[in-house]
């Protein structure tokens, strides 16, 4: 992939506004924007200030055309209008552009609550996150609507990320059949936890990692009262397939769990 400037990229996210009588170029105002989130300052008017502060040698390099930077009003008036998702899109072919030479093998899916987001009776913003530790940046986000989970807005998160040769992580929310298969047909692999309430899933993995150890990776509970110990060929008894069993994805569907791959 081409290696861009932040502006290039920046270039290619569409202008909202009405085309007459434009006095401040849309990539400089948002690289004035970057430069001042970078600069740890939030808002409209707090990216205003700065361009006044900076004075004609700062607009002039971030490319405006005149010596003057937008004031507050037209800073809110086009964040409101601006394309979110264009944005971001912009972002992320520039971080991704840069990826060969940071070596960047890991992505981690994770959700938060946005702080402050919460409005009235309007609950709070859940955003669903796709975090390149070694860039220390968000390659993509979705906002979780009240309606679904974080196991469905993966399924698309993971749709506009490119993930051959990366390694996913997640907690046991992603453990899904349609998470694992999404990454590895993508050429990627995973790590994704597990926890108790997937007993058949952890036999399997436990049978996996232990090969043809001479026990039962299920406690005795789980196994209808037999003893763990007891000598029984490969992994002892199967576990009753419960509601547990019914509510999550069985081992042996999740792709790439036993085959040539490191995929876990």
């Amino acid at each position: 992939m081409k290696r861009l400037s932040l502006l290039e990229a920046l270039a290619d996210v569409p202008d909202p506004r009405d085309p007459r009588g434009l006095v401040h170029p849309l990539p400089a105002v948002l690289a004035l924007t970057a430069v001042a989130v970078l600069a740890g300052l939030r808002g409209p008017a707090a990216i205003a200030q700065l361009g006044r502060d900076h004075g004609p040698a700062l607009a002039h390099a971030l490319g405006f055309r005149r010596g003057k930077t937008p004031a507050q009003s037209t800073l809110s008036a086009l964040f409101r209008a601006l394309d979110v998702a264009a944005l971001e899109a912009a972002l992320r072919r520039w971080l991704l552009a840069r990826q060969d030479q940071a070596g960047w093998e890991a992505i981690a899916l994770d959700g938060k609550t946005l702080r402050g987001s919460a409005d009235g009776d309007a609950p709070a913003a859940h955003l669903l996150a796709a975090y390149a530790p070694a860039a220390a940046a968000v390659l993509a986000q979705l906002r979780v609507d009240a309606k679904t989970n974080e196991h469905k807005a993966a399924l698309q998160l993971l749709g506009i990320l490119p993930l051959r040769g990366k390694v996913v992580t997640g907690d046991a929310m992603f453990t899904h059949r349609d998470v694992a298969g999404v990454i590895t047909a993508a050429g990627g692999d995973y790590v994704l936890a597990v926890k108790d309430n997937q007993p058949e899933l952890k036999a399997q993995i436990n049978a996996a990692l232990d090969g043809d150890a001479d026990f039962s990776p299920l406690p005795a509970a789980a196994e209808g009262g037999r003893r763990a110990d007891r000598p029984d060929r490969g992994q002892g008894a199967r576990a009753h397939r419960g509601a547990a069993a019914d509510q999550h994805d069985g081992a042996e569907r999740l792709p790439g769990l036993a085959g040539g791959r490191a995929g876990l």
